[in-house]
């Protein structure tokens, strides 16, 4: 899969972490930025990966901050892009089944890296179900 991601400052160390976990996976990995924990304004590199994500670019996003509130909010501004903040791995399956999100928004102050990287991968397994859920999506993007 062909994956796009970003984060602010303080979510930039589970950011190296999840990008060297999806490379040894086989995943194409594209990182939109930041490079250190120095502070920055998170939608100046959460805006480009849901931009990408939108244009058809890469299959899906991944954003990172430190609740991923912001990035998620900042995600969704773009049109075509569903992004979901996600906890556990019960809120991945369900934004990817149900929402058919193509942006997934973590918490790195939230949770540990183990618990990130078990979301990261349940998002990326998950299917869209479809049926009742479609008519839904297309509601949002009207």
């Amino acid at each position: 899969m062909n994956i796009a991601i970003g984060s602010d400052h303080a979510g930039y160390t589970y950011k190296q972490e999840i990008i060297s976990y999806l490379r040894s996976a086989g995943h194409q990995v594209t990182d939109f930025g930041t490079d250190s924990t120095d502070a920055v304004d998170y939608p100046k590199f959460i805006r480009p990966v849901a931009e990408a994500v939108a244009a058809g670019k890469f299959d899906r996003g991944i954003v990172l901050g430190g609740s991923g509130n912001g990035e998620a909010i900042a995600a969704n501004r773009v049109r075509g892009i569903r992004c979901g903040l996600c906890w556990n791995t019960e809120s991945a399956r369900l934004t990817r089944l149900h929402n058919d999100a193509n942006v997934l928004s973590l918490g790195e102050r939230m949770m540990d890296l183990e618990t990130a990287l078990s979301i990261v991968d349940v998002f990326l397994a998950t299917a869209f179900e479809g049926g009742r859920h479609l008519a839904r999506i297309r509601e949002l993007d009207e």
